[in-house]
């Protein structure tokens, strides 16, 4: 069974909607005490990182999803989600991620972007494999994603796929049992959809 974290952030049923599409057993789930009966979980996200803190911790998520990290069990971060993962965010202040894995989020830079390239970066752009990963299984080495995001990963240390706007940056990322996705695979078609199927399959 997976489980979708229910934090209030995110589109939850467009995710719940892909995973059923393809056959998984998923729930939505609320209850930071129950976390740990799932077999892999996703903690999706849209809007500001540090918000989004704040609803783990006063809802007892941060510290469920911290143990539930330590199982070796997937949990698998979409979005906002990925950037969770990591040790800080520059988003409206300077706020602390969970931690999970090495790394800061950053705002793109309009002076590195091309005269119609705006902020956020929205839409499909090319992903490029960097390392094999049963996430990306039996994906081409580029692939096209679907992002809607203001702020980035520019650390490749744990990048499994890599993408460019202005500056190169982590699409991409596994480290152990975390994993990571910057472009939505909800709305990313039939790779966003092999990509969460290899999720399903990931131990």
């Amino acid at each position: 069974m997976l489980g979708i974290i229910n934090y209030n952030s995110g589109n939850l049923a467009s995710v719940q909607n892909a995973i059923l599409k393809l056959g998984g057993e998923v729930r939505i789930e609320s209850n930071p005490e129950k976390l740990k009966s799932y077999d892999r979980l996703i903690l999706p996200g849209v809007g500001a990182f540090g918000e989004a803190m704040e609803h783990l911790e006063k809802s007892g998520m941060k510290e469920s999803i911290l143990e539930f990290a330590k199982s070796g069990k997937p949990l698998l971060g979409i979005c906002l989600g990925m950037q969770l993962l990591f040790q800080k965010s520059y988003e409206f202040g300077e706020h602390l991620g969970l931690g999970l894995i090495e790394g800061e989020i950053i705002k793109f830079d309009k002076k590195l972007l091309k005269e119609d390239e705006k902020i956020p970066h929205m839409g499909w752009n090319l992903v490029q494999k960097t390392k094999n990963s049963p996430l990306l299984k039996d994906l081409e080495e580029t692939f096209y994603l679907y992002f809607v995001h203001s702020y980035y990963l520019g650390d490749f240390k744990n990048a499994i796929g890599i993408s460019h706007y202005g500056v190169d940056f982590t699409a991409l990322v596994q480290k152990d049992n975390l994993l990571g996705i910057q472009p939505h695979p909800e709305k990313s078609h039939n790779v966003g959809l092999k990509i969460l199927e290899n999720f399903l399959k990931f131990s």
